[in-house]
């Protein structure tokens, strides 16, 4: 017997976008939600790549029957997610007023770069944008160079995605007292922020008065850093506290009494050329020998093709493949009672779930067919391979 999953029951209608949308919308999937796709017809294909669990109707939200569809999807679903800029929701006539006066119990979720007010809320932006305008970005770079992005996981994903989707079930529960569902105003610069937390609580402790590069926890320590092993491959060291620090030292070989105090500031570029020469001398295999099983806190940068091959990821099985044989992260975190058990199936084609959402929805085959014969819809049914 399948244990239902802790979103069971839970009917999401999700607005095609880019990347922090749909993994908003994935997460809720993984979990057991029914998660609707709205494609526009027309698109070739789901960019995100983010459509595990979802089915997709292919829906002209520019014509006023398209918009009077999705008010009618819903005036029956719980969560509405939508990731377009502030106005254009209003100018669709799909406004959280509208929609939450057909259905009070609708949670509308609105996940936006810079939010639904403020002077930027209209502009055009991408991750490293609210990441500039968050304070994170300034943070993070080697000394004397620029700053950097880490790729475009940090706003698009964790201060987005992550966030909206904390946003979304915190919405669900609140509504389980109140019987109402509200607006969720999630946006990327304030999410990013809202995770550098730490570093604004720190910000009279010493942790970060070095300029950028060159304090413990940014590159600056030669015991919070990576360093490239005599194969190509890199390790990574983070011996912060005094005791993994000393199994650090035996591991590479050295004498605490022989070097400057753990942390001596001003010694700090000294000792990492001097680990990193050390390092250079071994193979990353040959140092995991040294240092797997130890608390020296010194572990692989492993690639993709090395994570899947991990005995550790492999004994909790950390990583699942679907139909395609394509690898992807399982979901997180794990729940004791209601897990969650991500689809194993392709991602859906746009328009692929057209005319089974619709009547699932309490549309008619006479008006499936009319909105269809009107371009309002598109059904995309995969074709047998024969």
């Amino acid at each position: 017997m399948r244990v239902p999953m802790a979103l069971q029951g839970i009917s999401v209608v999700e607005l095609a976008g880019l990347a922090p949308g749909p993994f908003c919308g994935m997460v809720l999937a993984d979990f057991g939600a029914q998660v609707v796709r709205v494609d526009r017809p027309g698109t070739r294909g789901d960019l995100s790549r983010m459509g595990r669990g979802k089915r997709s109707l292919a829906l002209d939200l520019k014509q006023p029957r398209g918009a009077a569809v999705l008010r009618s999807l819903c005036a029956r679903a719980d969560v509405m997610l939508e990731c377009f800029r502030p106005g254009v929701m209003e100018k669709l006539q799909l406004s959280p007023e509208i929609l939450q006066r057909e259905n009070p119990k609708l949670i509308y979720a609105r996940l936006s770069g810079f939010g639904q007010s403020g002077r930027f809320s209209r502009v055009a932006g991408h991750d490293i944008n609210y990441l500039a305008l968050s304070g994170v970005l300034s943070r993070i770079g080697r000394s004397g160079e620029a700053p950097y992005a880490p790729l475009n996981l940090l706003a698009d994903f964790g201060g987005g995605g992550l966030m909206c989707a904390l946003g979304i079930l915190m919405a669900l529960f609140e509504r389980t007292r109140s019987g109402k569902g509200q607006v969720i105003d999630a946006n990327m610069v304030e999410g990013t922020a809202y995770l550098s937390s730490f570093l604004w609580k720190t910000q009279q402790t010493g942790l970060w008065g070095q300029p950028r590069g060159q304090n413990m926890l940014d590159g600056g320590a030669p015991f919070y850093a990576t360093y490239r092993t005599a194969d190509g491959g890199f390790m990574a060291v983070g011996a912060l506290e005094p005791q993994f620090y000393e199994l650090l030292l035996r591991g590479l070989g050295l004498k605490s009494d022989e070097l400057p105090s753990q942390m001596s500031i001003t010694d700090w570029p000294e000792m990492k050329k001097k680990f990193a020469d050390i390092f250079a001398k071994k193979t990353k295999a040959e140092w995991c020998q040294i240092f797997d099983g130890t608390d020296a806190c010194v572990t692989p940068v492993l690639t993709f093709e090395e994570v899947t091959h991990c005995g550790h990821h492999k004994d909790r099985g950390s990583f699942i493949i679907d139909s395609e044989q394509d690898v992807s992260p399982r979901p997180a975190p794990q729940l004791s009672n209601t897990p969650a058990v991500p689809s194993s199936k392709r991602d859906p084609f746009v328009g692929e779930h057209t005319e089974e959402i619709l009547k699932e929805f309490g549309f008619s085959q006479e008006e499936i067919s009319q909105l269809k014969s009107d371009k309002i819809i598109e059904s995309n049914k995969p074709r047998a391979n024969l």
